[in-house]
Parts: structure tokens; C-alpha cells; sequence
């Protein structure tokens, strides 16, 4: 039985190869190395460890099938991070690949694999594992719970791969070959340059992280800052910077819901980044009209989020976005940018300025995917080799969707609705200076 495996899987991974066109090699469980397209190099290797994983991904053809494998051990890569394996395929080759392959003949190799039985292997996913669904709860969703499966996994694994200023969110990247700090402090800097902020305004940071943004605004900008965030493992981090950084009296962090603010109008700007993809669609009407409650009239909201390219079908799930919900962002839905334009209008917001940042957020996954591959031993040690594993792949996985458009990253600026003139320059110079 298992040489008829190994032969029916020559022929299966020969005919992948002639529609993938790839370079690069799958390597069997036996050991044997099989190109993945006409002189593939075996540099970089996806690796089959028992042919149990062949049989589920027979069975069950998606890519929750491929994490689940990735997170049991089942599949990995060698000799290169997930994202250098995927710059060795055309993506859209692959993304059409079971479409274009001869089903009857797929069907008739499968029979080895499907006769077999269980092979010892073991299947049993990480403790950490999301449940099935979690990521579509509506009613009764505990946002806590959700931000803390992501961001409690250990500020130490995050230092692995970030700036010095700990910030998680796309970076802006004044030129292709700037550094990951460079390109952070930039985007840092151009926040607070789109909030037009003043010695003395009072600035809320939403979703503060690890108060990158909240120290920098208050140092170089002179406001003060209100900070909160879901996290007890960020807040920890933050409130050691702060004091660090003698910004006591400039810069205030708590473990609260920015919808149990009580301080109505008291801020001269809002900043949001990268916190809203864990809102949830059934609760984007309550953002933004929390957003806008805690303004002053005339005052500045700062909108960073990543969201789907739009068209038919945008608001439901889609394989992708399953996926993540599951292992990696649990309660986690992307917006359109027309939802959010439309929104912010509809709940008393003029919008000022909207901009495509999608190469920064490629350009910014690529950074994390190379830092913590380099450091994989001590993220394996903080956090398991399963977690490592998964959160390498996410990163390729959103790369690649940044680089081909399916995902985008805007940032929009809207000034709480009032009579009267904006107040604003007429060019948009200051914005980009």
C-alpha cells in the first residue's frame, strides 16, 4: 500500500506541477524531492510529512484544511519562509489550480490514500485553537476575549519582529529599501501630521497597543493622550513606556471599551489604527457614532483599516477570512472602504482625505515575515512551534493579497460634522510635507 501512495502521489504532484509552474519542490514523507514545475529548484522544499495529509487534503480541498495541516506539522516549509515559497508561484495560477485540474484523474490516484487508513500521524490542533465559529458571534461577543486570544500571546514574540516602538499596523515606507523603523516612524509621524495636532489638544488613542503612537504624539506633538486598549499584556508594556519615557503627565493608558468613555466631546482627535477589523460588521454603527460623540464639534478622526476590494459578495465570509478568524484574528470582519465612506457620512461626519496604502502593508509584512523567520528558534520558544508556524503563513498569506489588490489598507481622515468653513488649508500639502 504504500508504494502504490508514493507512485499515486508522483502522478498527482506531476500533474499540480504542469498547471502551478512553480519553483520549487515538494518533498514526500519517504524523502523523495518532486519539482513543482519545469526545473524547480529544491532550495526551498513545502514538505509532506505522512500521507495522512495528502488523504485530508483529498477529502477536504480548502485552506483551512492547509493551516490545520500547517498547525499539526503535517505540511511545513523548508529552507525558506512561507512568503519565499509563495514568490516562487504565480499566484493567480494558484488560486485557479483545483479548477483547472483533471478531477477523474485527481479521484482515481486518490484511491491508495483513501483505502489506507490512519497512518500514526498525529492530528490534534494547538490548545489555542480558536472554536469553530467564534469569529462570526454576534450576539453577545466579548471583544476582550477576542483581542486578548490575539495580543496575549506575549510582548516578548512580538519584539521579535517589530520596531523599537512596537507598533503593529502597516508602516509607511518613504522608499522601497527604507528600514521597518524608518518606514514606522514615518507612518507615526504622518498621523499625527493628518490630525493636525496642537500643543495642548487632548488626543484618544483607540486600540493604543503597546502606546507607540500615544508616546510619540505626546513627545513630538506636545497633546495630551487618553490611550486604551483590550489588552492586559499591551497595557502592561505601555504603562512601562510611558514612565520610561517620564510621560506621565501627558499620557494616560487604561484596560477600557472606548464605548465606556464617559467623557462626551472632550477630544480634539480621535486616532483609530488597525483596531477596527476586530469591530465586527454589527457593530460599525455603534463605532462610528461613538467616535463621533466623543469629539468636539469640528474636531479630527484618524481611520486606519484594512478592508476587502469591495464588489459582489463583500460582506460575507470568505475562505481567507475564515481562516484568520479561526487561528489568528478571532471576531475579526474587513469592511469595504465605500462601507466606511458611507458610514462615516451617515453618522455626522464630513470626510477630508482617503488614502491607498496597500504596497506599505506589503512592504511591511514582508519586514515581520523576515524578522521573525530569522528568529524563528526563540518565537518557537515563546510560543510554540504551531503558533509560529501559523502566524508565518498569515503574514504570506496577507502579503501576497496586499501585493494582488484582493486587500487593501486605507487611511481616512473626517472631521466631526459642523456649520461653517472646515478650517482646513486648501492644498493638502501639510498632509505629505
Amino acid at each position: 500500500m504504500t508504494d502504490r501512495r508514493v507512485q499515486a502521489a508522483r502522478r498527482i504532484v506531476n500533474h499540480i506541477a504542469e498547471h502551478l509552474r512553480a519553483d520549487l519542490s515538494l518533498r514526500l514523507w519517504t524523502g523523495e524531492v518532486l519539482p513543482l514545475g519545469p526545473g524547480a529548484r529544491d532550495d526551498i522544499q513545502i514538505v509532506v510529512a505522512r500521507p495522512g495529509a495528502v488523504r485530508r487534503l483529498i477529502l477536504k480541498p480548502s485552506l483551512m484544511t492547509v493551516f490545520e495541516l500547517f498547525a499539526t506539522g503535517d505540511l511545513r516549509v523548508e529552507g525558506g519562509d512561507p512568503l519565499q515559497a509563495a514568490d516562487r508561484w504565480d499566484h493567480g495560477r494558484a488560486v485557479h489550480l483545483v479548477r483547472n485540474l483533471d478531477k477523474g484523474m485527481i479521484a482515481r490516484e486518490a484511491v491508495p490514500f483513501l483505502l489506507g487508513g490512519g497512518d500514526g500521524g498525529s492530528t490534534q490542533l494547538p490548545a489555542w485553537d480558536a472554536p469553530d465559529g467564534v469569529g462570526a458571534t454576534r450576539a453577545g461577543r466579548r471583544d476582550q476575549d477576542f483581542i486578548q486570544f490575539h495580543y496575549d500571546v506575549g510582548n516578548a514574540f512580538y519584539g521579535l519582529f517589530l520596531d523599537p516602538e512596537m507598533v503593529y499596523s502597516s508602516a509607511y515606507y518613504p522608499a522601497t529599501d527604507a528600514s521597518l523603523e524608518t518606514a514606522q516612524e514615518e507612518k507615526l509621524d504622518r498621523i499625527c501630521k493628518k490630525l493636525r495636532l496642537q500643543p495642548g489638544q487632548r488626543l484618544l488613542d483607540v486600540g493604543c497597543g503597546w502606546a507607540g503612537l500615544s508616546c510619540w504624539a505626546a513627545r513630538n506633538y506636545g497633546v495630551t493622550v487618553h490611550g486604551v486598549t483590550l489588552s492586559q499584556a499591551q497595557l502592561d508594556y505601555g504603562r512601562a513606556k510611558v514612565e520610561r519615557l517620564g510621560l506621565q503627565d501627558r499620557v494616560t493608558l487604561e484596560l477600557k471599551d472606548y464605548r465606556q468613555i464617559t467623557a462626551s466631546g472632550a477630544y480634539d482627535a480621535i486616532s483609530q489604527v488597525e483596531m477596527f477589523e476586530h469591530v465586527g460588521f454589527a457593530n460599525h454603527e455603534t463605532h462610528f457614532t461613538e467616535m463621533k460623540r466623543l469629539l468636539k464639534p469640528g474636531g479630527l478622526y484618524f481611520h486606519q483599516a484594512s478592508v476587502r476590494r469591495g464588489g459582489r459578495g463583500a460582506i460575507g465570509p470568505t475562505p481567507t477570512t475564515r481562516v484568520i478568524t479561526r487561528f489568528i484574528f478571532p471576531g475579526g470582519e474587513l469592511d469595504t472602504i465605500g462601507m466606511t465612506v458611507t458610514n462615516l457620512g451617515r453618522f455626522g461626519f464630513e470626510v477630508l482625505d482617503v488614502e491607498d496604502m496597500r504596497e506599505h502593508f506589503e512592504l511591511t509584512l514582508r519586514d515581520w515575515t523576515r524578522r521573525l523567520y530569522a528568529r524563528r528558534d526563540d518565537a518557537y520558544a515563546l510560543a510554540g512551534e504551531a503558533r509560529t508556524r501559523l502566524w508565518l503563513i498569515y503574514f504570506a498569506l496577507f502579503a501576497k493579497a496586499f501585493e494582488r489588490g484582493s486587500v487593501l489598507v486605507y487611511q481616512t481622515v473626517a472631521q466631526k460634522r459642523r456649520p461653517g468653513p472646515s478650517g482646513l488649508p486648501l492644498d493638502r500639502k501639510s498632509l505629505y510635507a
